[in-house]
């Protein structure tokens, strides 16, 4: 029996493509984004089984969202969506502060506990968190994003721990910079051009989207059943070093 799929950011980018290779690898994909003009395209696209748009700074659409995870025995959860916010600490207020965190690791946590009451009662499951490249090395300038993204490993191991003797496995993907429009933002509000980026990168290239997607499909297989509690770097050489 196929396996169904929550994937959260699902209506763009990195989310669009996982949902595409997904799709194309026969799993019941059920997607979740802010935008409903873009999620409903999204899903028509891939052949999404059903969507539900959710403002996670908004808690009665979070519960509209529990109640569609419970209903659709979600037996593996991919929390793509984030947020990014380039500036200098002085300048963040609490508002954007808690936007960060709520997006970033607040709203993944609560969907891991969610999810995991169905994943324990069928002794499967997976859970994957796409973290970023920031969470491991740091990023000046970027310091809620760096820290709610690191807060995503910390959740990793620990959940990891915790579930592993139901056969649920729990990873995180580190991505480096993309080659999508939250990445090229990314880059205009930065203090470095678009040439400068790609030298400080070993391979002197952006990820692809696909390679991600990739990635999320072995670790979700039964392959990679003996993955878990793992922080992995996909960054083309990022974490390294020039």
């Amino acid at each position: 029996m196929s396996k169904n799929i929550l994937l959260t950011g699902a209506s763009k980018g990195i989310g669009k493509q996982i949902a595409k290779g997904l799709a194309a690898e026969g799993y019941n994909l059920f997607l979740t984004s802010r935008n409903n003009e873009a999620l409903n395209a999204a899903s028509a696209e891939v052949g999404a089984k059903d969507y539900c748009q959710c403002d996670f700074t908004d808690q009665n659409s979070l519960k509209n969202l529990a109640k569609f995870i419970e209903k659709n025995s979600i037996d593996i959860l991919i929390n793509n969506a984030g947020e990014y916010i380039y500036g200098g600490i002085e300048e963040m207020d609490f508002e954007k502060i808690s936007k960060i965190f709520t997006t970033n690791l607040l709203v993944p946590t609560y969907l891991c506990s969610i999810v995991s009451k169905n994943m324990k009662e069928k002794k499967w499951g997976r859970i994957i968190n796409i973290g970023s490249i920031s969470g491991v090395m740091g990023e000046a300038h970027a310091s809620l994003y760096s820290s709610s993204k690191s807060g995503l490993i910390g959740l990793t191991k620990a959940l990891a721990l915790e579930l592993a003797q139901y056969k649920i496995t729990v990873n995180t993907i580190n991505p480096g910079w993309v080659e999508t429009e939250m990445g090229l933002k990314s880059i205009e509000e930065s203090d470095f051009s678009h040439t400068e980026i790609l030298e400080s990168i070993p391979q002197k290239r952006f990820v692809e989207p696909k390679e991600i997607e990739r990635l999320i499909n072995y670790l979700i297989s039964d392959d990679a059943k003996g993955i878990t509690g793992q922080s992995i770097n996909l960054c083309a050489g990022l974490s390294l070093g020039c």
